[in-house]
């Protein structure tokens, strides 16, 4: 344990080169980047794009409850999202054909390699809202 003198800053991350996660979370913090874009569509998810860049692509979902994904992949890309409000639960489908659900709060991230399959659904009584962000672009690609 160390102590972290008064009045100390972290230093801005550099978004070129940051981990896609501190780039989630530092869009995340600045509500004023985001909100007024923030839209719900009754029949699908829906998606806004925040940023796109030659290190990442930052995108900001809403899911009304019931609203999920279809199990994919992100090709070659590595990612985070973070979740602003709601709850979401993600189904990971490893190499091996096992199963991990994980079911994230406000606040919680999750990040991902390349090929790595998953399956996002809002399964709550709310709305969700989350930021995901792709480094070096995002690519869906269905499985099955």
């Amino acid at each position: 344990m160390f102590a972290v003198p008064p009045e100390t800053l972290a230093a801005p991350a550099d978004l070129t080169t940051a981990h896609p996660v501190r780039i989630a979370r530092e869009y995340a913090a600045d509500r004023t980047s985001w909100a007024s874009l923030l839209r719900y569509d009754p029949d699908r998810r829906w998606a806004g794009l925040l940023a796109r860049t030659d290190a990442y692509e930052a995108w900001l979902l809403s899911w009304l409850p019931g609203q999920h994904t279809d199990l994919h992949d992100h090709g070659g890309a590595t990612g985070a999202f973070t979740l602003l409000s709601g709850n979401l639960t993600e189904r990971v489908v490893q190499r091996d054909g096992s199963e991990v659900l994980h079911s994230l709060v406000a606040g919680q991230s999750r990040v991902f390699g390349p090929n790595y399959a998953h399956q996002v659904r809002n399964v709550g009584e709310d709305p969700a809202v989350s930021i995901h962000v792709y480094r070096p672009q995002r690519a869906n690609r269905p499985i099955g």
